[in-house]
């Protein structure tokens, strides 16, 4: 399954970004209201400059403690974050976000940000891959 194909299926493609410069607890408000588990950093709204994730919160407030919450995301933020392209497949996004231990993948296309695939939407629809060629398989057995 291609990327794309996840995009549509999730249905909804709009892309949450957050503007460098926010604080940290401006995007962990919005974290928590939309119920989201990353933010793409863009200044435009087009080109993916970061990515913030409740896991970069959590780790600055052990470290650093509730005064993080104050700063602002640019340092807390990945830069230049990993990306994957609509023709990407799912198995090849699979890998990418499991070897780096990351959760939530920009989608960019001609440079310009689509939308965003989570681990979870990844493995979905590897999931509704295999139970389709399940199904397919079970019907040449059974004759179908």
């Amino acid at each position: 399954m291609l990327v794309k194909q996840i995009l549509q299926a999730k249905g909804n493609s709009a892309v949450i970004t957050i503007k460098p410069g926010t604080s940290v607890r401006e995007a962990a408000d919005i974290l928590a209201e939309r119920r989201i588990g990353g933010l793409v950093v863009s200044s435009t709204g087009e080109r993916a400059e970061g990515i913030l994730s409740e896991r970069d919160i959590v780790r600055s407030l052990a470290v650093r403690g509730p005064s993080c919450l104050s700063e602002t995301i640019d340092q807390m933020m990945t830069h230049n974050p990993v990306c994957c392209s609509v023709q990407d497949s799912s198995d090849a996004v699979l890998a990418r976000m499991t070897e780096g231990r990351f959760r939530h993948m920009p989608v960019v296309e001609e440079g310009k940000l689509v939308g965003i695939v989570t681990i979870g939407d990844v493995v979905k629809a590897r999931l509704d891959e295999l139970s389709m060629e399940k199904t397919a398989l079970e019907g040449m057995i059974m004759g179908y």
